[in-house]
C-alpha cells in the first residue's frame, strides 16, 4: 500500500546536527571534568539523552543533576545552531512533497526546544503540520511510541505512513509501530533491514511522482 504521509526523522536525516550535539555533549561533560576519550560521534547516534545520560551516570560526579547536566548541554546546542546545514536536498524535498498534497510530521529523539529550533532553522514549519519530540511521549526511540503517536495525531494508520530514518534506533522505533521504512543512507551501507533505501533525499520524490502518475492511470 503506497504510504500517504511522511515522518520524517530529523538529526542527521534533515540536519546534519550530529556533529553539534556531539560538541555540546563534550563541552557540557568538560564543565565537570568528566572524561570522554572513548566517546566518538557514533556512540550515540540516534539515541536520546535520557539513555546517554543513564549510560554515562557512572562517570559523573555524584552532586551532578541530570538537569542541570541536559541544561548545560541544551544551552550549547541552541547557542550554535546558527552553524547547522541541511542535508542536502531535504528542503527542497519537503517543499515539493507539500506541493504534491504529501503531508509531512517530524518524529524526533531530541527535546521540544531542540525539534523547534531544528525545524526553525530549516525554514519549513510552514510544510510540517506538527512534530513529537521527546518530550511528548514517556519512553523515546526505539520505543514504537513516538511514531504510533505520530500515526494516531495523523489520523492514519500506520500501514499507510512511511518513516524517512538514518539510525538503527529510529527505524526500530517506526518498524515496531507497523510503518515502512525509509534509510537515508548516503554511503550505500545498508547498515540495516528497510523497505527503501535512499542516497539521495530526492529520490524520495521519485518515488511518490511515481505513485501519483500510476493512481492518475
Amino acid at each position: 500500500m503506497t504510504p500517504i504521509a511522511i515522518a520524517w526523522d530529523i538529526d542527521g536525516t534533515l540536519l546534519d546536527s550530529e556533529p553539534l550535539h556531539y560538541q555540546a555533549l563534550l563541552t557540557a561533560c568538560e564543565q565537570w571534568d568528566v572524561d570522554m576519550s572513548d566517546i566518538t560521534l557514533e556512540t550515540f547516534c540516534g539515541i536520546h539523552i535520557v539513555d546517554v545520560w543513564t549510560a554515562l551516570q557512572p562517570r559523573m560526579p555524584a552532586s551532578l543533576t541530570p538537569q542541570e547536566w541536559r541544561r548545560s548541554i541544551h544551552d550549547h546546542y541552541i547557542a550554535k545552531r546558527h552553524t547547522l546545514q541541511q542535508i542536502e536536498g531535504a528542503v527542497r524535498c519537503i517543499r515539493q512533497l507539500k506541493a504534491m498534497g504529501v503531508r509531512q510530521v517530524c518524529v524526533s529523539n531530541s527535546s521540544r526546544s531542540a525539534v523547534d529550533a531544528n525545524l526553525e532553522t530549516l525554514g519549513v514549519l510552514d510544510c510540517i503540520e506538527f512534530s513529537i519530540s521527546l518530550d511528548d511521549v514517556s519512553a523515546g526511540k526505539p520505543s514504537p511510541e513516538p511514531y504510533t503517536l505520530a500515526c494516531q495525531r495523523l489520523g492514519l494508520p500506520p500501514e499507510r505512513v512511511m518513516a524517512i530514518e538514518d539510525s538503527f534506533t529510529g527505524a526500530t522505533s517506526a518498524r515496531a509501530a507497523g510503518l515502512c521504512v525509509a534509510l537515508y543512507d548516503p554511503l550505500a551501507g545498508k547498515a540495516f533491514q528497510a523497505d527503501l533505501y535512499l542516497e539521495k533525499l530526492g529520490e524520495l520524490m521519485e518515488r511518490f511522482r511515481a505513485a501519483e502518475k500510476t493512481a492518475g492511470l
